[in-house]
């Protein structure tokens, strides 16, 4: 990584570049990085003229990855599915032409009482992806849809929209999920999570792995199927990351979770590349490079997730950093923290803080979205102010001695962007501030300190961490850095090191958080339990087990 401490003064002409690179430039970059230019230079759907595909001709399922809801509006639902009866190939099956696909929205899962219907076109340059945003629908409702194309019917999907604006809703149950490494077991959680009663899941990053996935499936061990040679390789190309989420989303328990609740998603780094900052590569790659990746990861995260056109991305650039209300009860401030941060101090491991990782001007959202964090804030009526996002927000000493090793990839490198972000809460006098987090494979619960070195110090908020889907294999209760870790962090509440998730009860008086862990994924069938169960109150922060 480089030493500097700010994103590249350069990165708005190479994002340019990366947007605009033709053809006569293959010539002097990379192979690479050409064939990423060819890929990331598709036209947008509908310029170019392809054929329409007559559907009877799909002679195999198209709805192998299933389908998806996402980002509930009061008075509208996002739908999402990709046509794909052959997952595995580069083409997905399916000839570079336009397909007509049917939807259907019903207040009943046996589509007796029909809502809206319609169709969309599934265009060739977004590898027959679709995302339908159904307006013009009643508040607070649950929702049932499915998707038809010539013969085939999908399986049918649950969503809901929020509550309408300024309603005094009673209750709000949301789940946080993050780090599914296909490679490094089962996604049984998702299993147990599509039975569970929540209006919402927050996937907080690493959706995806760009890590190469031999023909057994890594630590899964397949003993009845062979995976093809085009997953055992590191993701580049756009071809190499819309062939990785066929293979992430061909998992049943994923699959399963996605159809029984809408998902609002926000990526961390393996996305598109570990540890990446900005425009800055893990490696020694050039930026001007790394941006025509990071368009093909991103173009690619678009076509698969359940996301609405103002997130559609522009080469290498995508808004990603949203917000979304429930009612006059929550207030969601989705953050992204990979694509604008400086880059990380001392390189990305743990570290003493010093002069580098604590320079002012350092930043981990990008001063953009920083305000518009705050002014949100300001704005805000909502009784809990959410902030899902990715890394560890909390302070978080990994030795017992003082100045003790930090993480330089987590808001402990970018110590003061934590404290503009602090300072604007209590500035905007946010009472109840709930930060989830994940990417670190564990489960953690902390108080939110105003000084965290300081335990007498004001608690501003509380944050809650979800451990890994699959991660870290199957892991353990008490990690290896347990007692270190207890005793080095007065304000951590709980930390276990199983797979799972955890879901949040918002309520008018309190919220619930229960960490919900299963005890292997090594192999398929593990049983779920609540390992925790931890409380705050409005008005009086801080975490209490319930």
């Amino acid at each position: 990584m480089t030493p500097a401490a700010r994103p590249s003064q350069h990165a708005p002409e190479l994002r340019a570049a990366a947007r605009h690179l033709n053809r006569r430039r293959f010539l002097t970059v990379t192979s690479a990085a050409a064939a990423l230019a060819f890929a990331t230079n598709l036209p947008s759907a509908g310029i170019a003229a392809a054929a329409e595909l007559d559907a009877a001709r799909i002679t195999e399922n198209p709805f192998t990855l299933g389908i998806a809801s996402g980002d509930p509006l009061p008075t509208s639902v996002l739908l999402w599915t990709r046509l794909a009866p052959a997952p595995y190939q580069p083409d997905s099956g399916l000839p570079a032409e336009r397909v007509t696909v049917r939807w259907e929205l019903a207040h009943d899962d046996r589509f007796r009482r029909i809502v809206r219907r319609g169709t969309v076109t599934a265009h060739p340059e977004f590898h027959h992806a679709v995302h339908v945003e159904v307006s013009h629908l009643d508040p607070g409702r649950v929702f049932h849809y499915r998707f038809r194309v010539g013969n085939w019917v999908s399986e049918t999907g649950r969503t809901r929209t929020a509550p309408a604006p300024g309603e005094r809703t009673s209750a709000v149950t949301l789940a946080a999920v993050s780090c599914q490494a296909y490679h490094d077991g089962y996604y049984t959680p998702y299993a147990h999570l599509a039975q569970d009663d929540v209006d919402l899941v927050f996937h907080l990053g690493d959706y995806l792995y760009e890590y190469a996935v031999d023909a057994v499936g890594g630590r899964r061990k397949y003993t009845d199927r062979t995976l093809p040679a085009v997953f055992n390789r590191e993701t580049v190309t756009l071809e190499d990351y819309r062939l990785r989420y066929a293979l992430f989303k061909s998992d049943p328990d994923l699959r399963a979770a996605h159809a029984a609740h809408p998902f609002v998603v926000t990526w961390d780094d393996h996305e598109t590349e570990n540890n990446y900052a900005d425009d800055i590569p893990e490696n020694s790659v050039p930026p001007e490079e790394f941006l025509l990746r990071r368009a093909a990861a991103y173009r690619a995260y678009w076509e698969n997730q359940p996301l609405r056109r103002p997130q559609q991305p522009a080469g290498p650039d995508m808004r990603l950093y949203r917000r979304l209300h429930w009612g006059r009860l929550a207030q969601f401030d989705v953050l992204d923290t990979r694509q604008y941060r400086s880059d990380q101090a001392y390189g990305d491991g743990a570290h003493v803080p010093g002069p580098e990782s604590d320079d002012p001007a350092r930043t981990m959202t990008g001063r953009t979205q920083e305000r518009w964090l705050l002014d949100g804030w300001r704005a805000s009526r909502a009784l809990w102010n959410v902030v899902p996002q990715q890394v560890m927000f909390s302070q978080r000493n990994v030795d017992p001695t003082t100045p003790s090793r930090v993480s330089m990839d987590a808001w402990d490198g970018y110590r003061a962007s934590r404290r503009r972000v602090l300072d604007g809460a209590r500035a905007a006098r946010v009472e109840n501030l709930m930060v989830l987090s994940g990417d670190v494979h564990s489960a953690y619960a902390f108080d939110i300190k105003d000084d965290f070195d300081d335990q007498t110090s004001a608690t501003l908020g509380t944050e809650i961490v979800a451990t890994s889907i699959s991660s870290g294999r199957d892991g353990a209760d008490r990690p290896e850095t347990w007692d270190t870790y207890m005793t080095a962090n007065p304000h951590l509440k709980f930390y276990n090191g199983r797979r799972g998730y955890v879901t949040v009860a918002l309520g008018r008086e309190r919220a619930r958080a229960d960490f919900r862990t299963v005890p292997y994924v090594l192999t398929p069938g593990a049983p779920v339990t609540t390992a925790a169960s931890f409380v705050t109150e409005v008005g009086d922060q801080g975490l209490k087990p319930a």
